[in-house]
């Protein structure tokens, strides 16, 4: 089964919008390397400052394989270059043990 890795991210309100920027400007980065299978950038609907970032991947190498890449580093550039969004972040591991999709009609 799948691995997921999630990003839990704290982001003051007056910086949601330049975190989600960064987010779109790096659209496709991770979609093409290997063992991909989801990314999910989900936003706060309710008081809390914590943003998710969702990954599934099809093992812990090939997220490991994207953590070293070319294209991680390049994607977390503005981090570097601009300095960073957040306050606080933390890096959340699971494995799937079950999933379901909708059923088909």
């Amino acid at each position: 089964m799948s691995v997921v890795r999630i990003n839990a991210i704290s982001v003051p309100a007056e910086r949601r919008e330049v975190l989600e920027q960064r987010f779109a400007e790096r659209a496709g980065e991770v979609s093409s390397m290997p063992g991909f299978e989801a990314f999910e950038l989900l936003r706060p609907s309710d008081d809390k400052d914590v943003y998710l970032v969702y990954t599934r991947w099809r093992s812990q190498e090939d997220f490991d394989n994207w953590v070293a890449s070319p294209a991680f580093t390049h994607g977390h550039r503005a981090h570097h270059a601009d300095g960073p969004v957040s306050s606080h972040s933390e890096l959340w591991s699971f494995d799937v043990v079950q999933h379901e999709e909708p059923a088909q009609s």
